[in-house]
């Protein structure tokens, strides 16, 4: 049976991810949270000025302790700069070094954009969670199981070697965005209990999604809409509020 090139396209891209569910055993389902430690205590409330390294100062710490304390084998050393040129679009991103050490970037024109210190500490403190929950890892196998799956997927339906690392290419795609919005709902968690943690208010915090493009709930999307990562980082603290 023919089939147009869309239609093949979408019927690769179903079965690579339904053959990911099979192949992928690291990449926890859709929903699921990594589980982390409970901090006792009320921390003292942080300084009011959006000054970088006060806030740094302060959320690093806290970071770094829940990385120690949560399961896994991690660098919990985290470098954390600010990128000052002013051409970039505003952004804040995770990555690892050839280290392993985790590194974190913010740059000048996101903090411009930020009102006040808890907004500025609930970046940061999102941008560490994404360490502590292993994302990187997580989305890498995510991203090779699917490639893997859709050119399985291409063979069996007679593709020829360029159709199949097409298809490879599709899953790969597939495969790096099938979880984004789980792992940014996860760093929304714990990143609200991090800012907490170094003396935030992480719902002050989440402001600045109030104010910044909402990108909707797109299929394949990278990021939630943004009312859901507000609903999330309330329900979080009401539950951390609540077993106080």
């Amino acid at each position: 049976m023919r089939v147009g090139r869309s239609a093949g396209l979408a019927l690769l891209l179903g079965a690579a991810m339904a053959l990911q569910g099979c192949v992928v055993t690291t990449v926890p389902q859709t929903g699921q949270r990594v589980a982390v430690p409970t901090v006792q205590g009320t921390p003292a409330p942080a300084p009011a000025g959006k000054d970088f390294a006060t806030v740094v100062a302060r959320v690093e710490p806290v970071a770094e302790s829940m990385c120690r304390s949560t399961p896994g084998q991690r660098n919990c050393d985290f470098r954390i700069e600010l990128d000052r040129d002013p051409s970039k679009p505003a952004n804040a991103y995770q990555t690892l070094l050839a280290n392993g050490q985790p590194l974190l970037v913010v740059n000048q024109t996101l903090i411009d954009d930020l009102e006040n210190a808890d907004e500025l500490a609930f970046v940061i403190s999102h941008e560490a969670a994404h360490h502590i929950s292993d994302h990187i890892a997580r989305q890498q196998n995510s991203t090779e199981a699917a490639a893997i799956a859709a050119g399985m997927a291409a063979a069996a339906l007679g593709g020829t070697s360029s159709s199949i690392a097409s298809a490879q290419q599709i899953g790969a795609f597939a495969g790096s965005r099938v979880y984004s919005k789980d792992f940014e709902l996860e760093a929304d968690s714990l990143g609200a209990q991090i800012a907490y943690y170094a003396g935030y208010d992480p719902v002050v915090g989440i402001g600045y999604f109030s104010r910044a493009r909402d990108p909707g709930d797109q299929f394949l999307g990278t990021h939630p809409p943004n009312a859901q990562r507000i609903s999330a980082v309330k329900a979080t603290m009401s539950r951390l509020k609540a077993a106080q």
